[in-house]
């Protein structure tokens, strides 16, 4: 009997001792399972750390970041004086050509302007007259210059130009544009001079020396002015502007 009680006391010893190795066992699984969850957990908010802390610095480069157009535009100056560059406009393609319109227009970021009151705003209107940029007249715009052309011909030569719309010049359309215009450039070579020297001195050919046409002038000096004829017909050519200087310029 005594024997029989004493092996179920070391039976339930045993049993005790196998649970409380389990529960002991459990607690170091358990620690190190989220000792390892943990790790990650902690790498990834790190990096959400560094990512929201760089996020700002990126957009504050980009906004300090000066764009190209403001070197155009003057500051505290007029608004309605700003080159198109420098505003942002709602055009109005239906207004009546040749006719006074007005635009609504607003300044774009970094740029600074006033009104007649010296009034810093950033909203204005903008009054033009309805046409494109290749109508408007020749002042307005700039061209290109060709020395490649004859400018005394029958009839008068022209040369391909891009032409550029002044800054404070508002239009519709492209302010940059192809147009025809007539040969213009000038060598220095004066009308009246030539006149002169047709008249006076034509018959030895010194019209046609001062004119850069050299075998015409011999041709006469040799000929004694065609023995007068060749001189009267170039006083006729010269005074109605036939006859020009041998690069092709015009007359001053």
């Amino acid at each position: 009997m005594a024997a029989a009680g004493l092996g179920a006391l070391r039976s339930l010893c045993g049993l005790a001792l196998f649970l409380s190795q389990l529960y002991v066992l459990s607690g170091r699984v358990g620690s190190l399972m989220t000792t390892k969850h943990s790790q990650p957990q902690s790498t990834f908010a790190k990096s959400l750390t560094s990512t929201s802390t760089n996020t700002p610095y990126f957009k504050a480069a980009e906004s300090t970041e000066i764009p190209s157009y403001v070197t155009k535009c003057p500051s505290n100056g007029l608004c309605s004086r700003l080159p198109p560059d420098c505003m942002t406009c709602n055009t109005n393609y239906s207004c009546i050509y040749g006719k006074p319109a007005t635009f609504d227009c607003k300044v774009k970021p970094h740029v600074h302007c006033v009104d007649q009151n010296n009034h810093e705003q950033e909203n204005f209107t903008i009054n033009m007259t309805c046409q494109f940029c290749w109508q408007l007249a020749t002042s307005d715009y700039i061209c290109t210059n060709s020395t490649n052309c004859m400018t005394v011909s029958c009839p008068r030569q022209r040369y391909n130009a891009t032409c550029t719309v002044r800054d404070h010049i508002h239009c519709l359309g492209n302010r940059v544009f192809p147009k025809m215009l007539y040969c213009n450039w000038t060598g220095g070579y004066k009308w009246s001079t030539a006149l002169a020297l047709s008249i006076t001195l034509g018959g030895f050919g010194a019209d046609r020396f001062y004119l850069g046409q050299w075998r015409e002038g011999l041709g006469k000096l040799f000929s004694f002015g065609g023995l007068g004829i060749w001189t009267l017909i170039d006083v006729l050519l010269i005074g109605v502007g036939y006859v020009g200087p041998a690069d092709g310029s015009l007359y001053i």
